[in-house]
């Protein structure tokens, strides 16, 4: 059973820490509910496994970014055509499965309190992120949260689009890849040692490039457990590694100066980061507090590290767009010159907007161009991998009737 640490608060309003074993969350909440209390937030320390006995669980996991999407716009939808908030959310609980069932559950158990969306919400911090939970709160501070619930399914849905599309595009050379890897093993493991026999029996010297693919293809046979552990071995050895705050660095480092992936990265972020202000500032969101809640949303530490910059350049009363003009190397020329006319103009939102949209189309049009680069490169490898497959093995043949 999950064991899971909690923090509380009583009914004296006294804040207060525990930690409890239970079926699932639900359960907890229930269960310190009983004692008079009241969850704020919740951690789960259940033990990891890597292969499950039991089918429970195997089809849960966390709600889907576009379930998410469909939620929000239902949710918007309904609100502005007067339905009460209760009533919305118990329509969406009725329509929806899993999870987000479940979820939705405990927010219409919550606002029948009297308790906010904005706060019902922040009791599921694994579904609805700091954005999307700041954003509603503006909403409901500004008196307009069906405009805010709109903002936030236009973002999402602009976030899904552009991370399918960078996916898709690194999706076909990853199968190509992973298809020639395999097929590979299953040659030097099954078809050239056959080879290898054939060629012993006519005692002709083999060329070096023979030799070397018979060579691994021994290997691979008489110690084909000891290499998948050692592969194995490594690839977990470098995921953990890039778990750690050095990996990290590495791996973004190295995203940002990879050829063509490069550039792609930084329009990503770029469009991120533009989607998410604008999405904020539009929604009624504190220029500092949209800045603090995109930095803890973008994932890449360079650009965590400028919004950082930012939010204490804000706070001195200074203007954002000397920060972003400042890391050109990052944020393109553009984005520094956008939110200038915005702090200009008053109108950075809308400036934001379309540096989101200018740099979603670029990637759009950038992941189109890669797939077309990336085929005929691939053709190119697969060609010379069986090239080089196919001489080393006739060359012996050759030898044969140059002999004779």
């Amino acid at each position: 059973m999950p064991h899971y640490t909690y923090k509380a608060i009583d009914n004296s309003g006294d804040h207060y820490k525990g930690a409890k074993e239970a079926i699932d969350r639900f359960a907890l909440y229930r269960e310190i509910r009983k004692e008079g209390g009241q969850v704020i937030h919740v951690h789960e320390h259940s033990k990891k496994k890597f292969f499950s006995l039991s089918f429970e669980g195997l089809f849960q996991g966390k709600v889907k970014q576009h379930d998410k999407i469909i939620f929000a716009r239902n949710l918007a939808s309904m609100i502005e055509a007067g339905l009460p908030m209760t009533r919305a959310i118990s329509i969406m609980r009725r329509q929806s499965k899993g999870e987000l069932q479940k979820v939705l559950q405990r927010i219409e158990d919550e606002i029948a309190k009297g308790v906010t969306l904005s706060e019902a919400m922040k009791l599921f911090p694994d579904v609805f992120s700091t954005l999307f939970v700041s954003m509603v709160k503006a909403g409901e501070e500004s008196g307009n949260l069906t405009m805010a619930l709109k903002n936030i399914s236009n973002q999402m849905e602009k976030t899904y689009q552009l991370n399918k599309k960078v996916k898709g595009a690194l999706m076909y050379p990853a199968v190509i890849f992973s298809l020639m890897a395999i097929i590979g093993v299953l040659m030097m493991v099954y078809m050239v040692p056959t080879l290898t026999e054939t060629f012993k029996g006519l005692g002709i010297k083999l060329p070096l490039s023979t030799r070397i693919i018979i060579a691994i293809s021994d290997a691979m046979k008489n110690y084909f457990m000891f290499i998948v552990g050692g592969v194995a071995l490594a690839v977990a050895s470098i995921y953990s590694g890039l778990k750690t705050e050095k990996g990290k660095h590495m791996l973004d480092f190295l995203s940002l100066r990879a050829p063509i992936i490069g550039e792609i990265v930084k329009q990503v972020n770029a469009a991120r980061t533009a989607r998410m202000l604008s999405s904020l500032i539009s929604s009624g969101v504190d220029i500092v507090v949209a800045i603090s809640v995109t930095k803890d949303v973008i994932q890449n530490v360079y650009y965590k590290s400028i919004l950082s910059n930012i939010e204490q350049v804000i706070q001195k009363g200074e203007q954002m767009s000397a920060i972003f003009l400042k890391h050109e190397d990052l944020y393109p020329l553009f984005v520094g010159e956008m939110v200038s006319v915005g702090e200009e103009t008053g109108k950075i939102g809308d400036m934001l907007e379309g540096v989101a949209s200018f740099y979603e189309n670029e990637v759009d049009q950038k992941t189109k161009d890669m797939s077309s680069v990336i085929e005929p490169v691939l053709m190119i490898v697969i060609g010379v991998a069986v090239g080089i497959f196919a001489i080393s093995m006739l060359a012996p043949t050759y030898s044969l009737a140059d002999a004779i």
